[in-house]
C-alpha cells in the first residue's frame, strides 16, 4: 500500500517522478506496478514523448545501479550477506564469480525472474570492474527501455497483452542468450589458459 501510494505520488511529478521511479527501482526499492508497465502506458499515452520517456528510464535505472553497486562496494560481503540468506548469498558469490557480469546483464536486458539487485550487489562486494559493469547496463538498459517505449508506440493498448502472451518467450530468450554468452565466457577462459601457458612456456626456455 505505502509503495503504491509512493508510486502515485511520484508520477504526479511527471518526467522528474518518473526519472526517481526509476533510480528508486534499480537502487533496491521496487516500484509498485513495475517500470516496465508505467513505460508502456506512457508511452501509450503520450507516444510523441515515448523516446523522451524511455531516456529518462535509462538514466534513474543506471545512476540508481550505480548507487546500489558503490553501497555494496563500501560494505563488501557483510552487505550481500545482509541483503539475503547465508546459504542464498553464498550462491550468488558462486554464481557471479562463475558467469560474472552476464549475471547482471541477462536480467537487466530482459524482464524475466532473476533478481537483479543481488547480482548488482555481488558485483560491487566482490569488486568487479566499474567501467564493465556500468557496460553491461548500459547494454541491457538502453534496448530494453526503448524497446518498451517502442512496443507501446506501435501496439497502443495491446501493448500489455502482446508482453503476457509473450511472457514464456522472454524467458526462453533469456536462457538462449544465457547460454551463448555463457559460452563465449567459456571461450574466452581457454584463450587466456592458453596464453598463460605459451607465456609459462616461453619463460622457462
Amino acid at each position: 500500500m505505502l509503495l503504491q501510494k509512493l508510486t502515485n505520488f511520484l508520477v504526479a511529478f511527471g518526467p522528474i517522478g518518473l526519472l526517481l521511479m526509476a533510480f528508486i527501482d534499480s537502487a533496491g526499492l521496487p516500484v509498485a506496478g513495475g517500470l516496465d508497465a508505467l513505460l508502456i502506458f506512457l508511452a501509450v499515452k503520450n507516444p510523441r514523448d515515448a523516446w523522451m520517456y524511455a531516456a529518462i528510464c535509462v538514466a534513474g535505472s543506471t545512476v540508481g545501479n550505480i548507487a546500489l553497486y558503490f553501497t555494496a562496494r563500501r560494505g563488501g560481503r557483510r552487505f550481500l550477506e545482509r541483503s539475503a540468506t547465508p546459504g542464498r548469498a553464498q550462491r550468488f558469490r558462486v554464481w557471479f564469480q562463475r558467469f560474472g557480469m552476464v549475471t547482471v546483464f541477462i536480467p537487466a536486458l530482459l524482464p524475466v525472474p532473476m533478481p537483479l539487485k543481488l547480482f548488482v550487489i555481488s558485483a560491487g562486494a566482490l569488486r568487479s570492474s566499474f567501467l564493465v559493469f556500468l557496460m553491461a547496463i548500459l547494454l541491457a538498459r538502453i534496448p530494453r527501455y526503448f524497446g518498451e517505449a517502442w512496443l507501446g508506440v506501435k501496439l497502443g493498448e495491446g501493448s500489455s497483452v502482446f508482453l503476457r502472451h509473450h511472457a514464456w518467450d522472454f524467458v526462453i530468450a533469456a536462457v538462449v542468450l544465457f547460454i551463448l554468452l555463457y559460452l563465449l565466457v567459456l571461450v574466452n577462459e581457454r584463450w587466456r589458459m592458453q596464453r598463460k601457458r605459451h607465456r609459462t612456456a616461453g619463460d622457462l626456455r
